[in-house]
């Protein structure tokens, strides 16, 4: 299993994870709200939805810039953005989104597989190995 570099690729995959879950509660939360405060015609509710709107439009570009440096430790390749690469036979969709569950997979379960080249990674940084000749002293 992979792992990847540093604390700071960690802390990216796991915003980027929650920043495109959020994105993905928020849409359709923002869409239903706007068409329902249509239909009852309430101004107040129909601010709150526009609001959630912009949220959720703040929210997708930032999972954007977080999502372009999420690479798989081993085809390179950014496992949270969306890129038209050809997936894996074997890659995993969550109502129909790869991207969808490869986010779950890293907030639930702390490991994903590449959806491009089918590698599992952990979400961890991996450990250096030190050779007995490298001591200091």
């Amino acid at each position: 299993m992979h792992r990847l570099r540093s604390k700071s690729a960690v802390f990216r995959f796991r915003l980027a994870a929650l920043l495109l879950c959020s994105k993905c509660i928020l849409v359709p939360v923002a869409a239903g709200g706007i068409a329902y405060s249509i239909i009852i015609a309430d101004q107040k509710f129909t601010l709150i939805s526009v609001g959630a709107a912009t949220l959720a439009g703040v929210v997708g570009i930032l999972q954007w810039l977080f999502a372009e440096r999420t690479n798989c430790p081993l085809c390179i390749t950014p496992v949270l953005a969306s890129r038209e690469c050809t997936k894996n036979r074997h890659a995993r969709k969550l109502i129909g989104s790869h991207r969808l569950h490869t986010a779950l997979s890293i907030l639930l379960r702390k490991s994903f597989r590449c959806p491009y080249c089918n590698e599992p990674t952990a979400v961890e940084v991996r450990q250096r190995h030190r050779h007995p000749s490298d001591s200091r002293g």
